[in-house]
């Protein structure tokens, strides 16, 4: 498995690194938020979620603690980095409930819906 997706951009122009493979993130399970050429794959923000994001996730109608095997998935607690999909993204950015993001592994196709100057406010690894 390789750390990173090669063929990909991250948002500060450079190769997309791996945000997690622990849990195992990504759409495609592959511990990056790359789409792997395919259209709407929008699992593109690395983030690092605390109690507070999974609580309004989970108010929002989007559980992520609660384990579900048959997707290889094992539950999310505050600390774990995970690729986190534009939607629930721009909604916890517009809330001011956003989690600190991971910009070297953050997908450059964010870039569609989120300025870059959004994301550093948030950015983990400028801090």
């Amino acid at each position: 498995m390789s750390d990173d997706a090669p063929s990909e951009t991250n948002v500060l122009g450079g190769r997309l690194l791996a945000c997690s493979y622990a849990p195992l993130t990504g759409y495609f399970r592959d511990g990056c938020c790359a789409t792997h050429g395919q259209a709407g794959v929008a699992h593109l923000v690395c983030v690092k979620v605390t109690a507070e994001f999974l609580q309004f996730s989970l108010a929002r109608g989007n559980d992520l603690t609660t384990p579900r095997p048959e997707l290889r998935f094992r539950g999310l607690k505050p600390g774990d980095r995970w690729c986190l999909h534009v939607v629930r993204f721009v909604e916890a950015l517009e809330a001011d409930m956003a989690p600190q993001v991971v910009l070297a592994s953050t997908h450059a196709d964010i870039l569609k819906f989120v300025p870059l100057e959004a994301l550093k406010r948030c950015a983990l690894d400028l801090h």
